[in-house]
């Protein structure tokens, strides 16, 4: 169905995450840090990302803030899948131009509900 980005560094997230999107039909493409996300977004252009905020050289929030403010990448929707899940957070993650944020441990109906959503599924 679609390309979809996952950026995050923890290998069990990776995977529960990939394994939901593939029963879904999606393609997915991995990137372990900011840094690769953005890298990534420029070079295979996915239909949306899905944003871990702890990450390694260039955290969520960073990388949220660049792929948004790019002219090549803004249009791509980015969900940010985190462990911090205080309200100002969230508010933060879509200040820094995400179109959603979900709290881990993510449900499988939140996370598809949410890329249908964006996707216009």
């Amino acid at each position: 169905m679609a390309l979809i980005l996952i950026a995050d560094d923890s290998p069990t997230e990776v995977y529960v995450l990939k394994k939901i999107l593939e029963q879904h039909e999606h393609q997915v493409i991995i990137a372990e840090d900011g840094e690769q996300a953005i890298e990534l977004a420029n070079t295979k252009h996915p239909a949306l990302i899905l944003m871990d905020v702890v990450m390694p050289k260039l955290n969520g929030f960073q990388a949220t803030r660049r792929l948004s403010k790019d002219p090549v990448t803004s249009e791509i929707p980015i969900v940010i899948v985190s462990s911090k899940n205080q309200e100002t957070d969230r508010l933060w993650g879509l200040r820094q131009g995400a179109k959603g944020y979900l709290s881990k441990p993510v449900t499988e109906e939140q996370l598809i509900s949410e890329i249908n959503t964006l996707l216009g599924f």
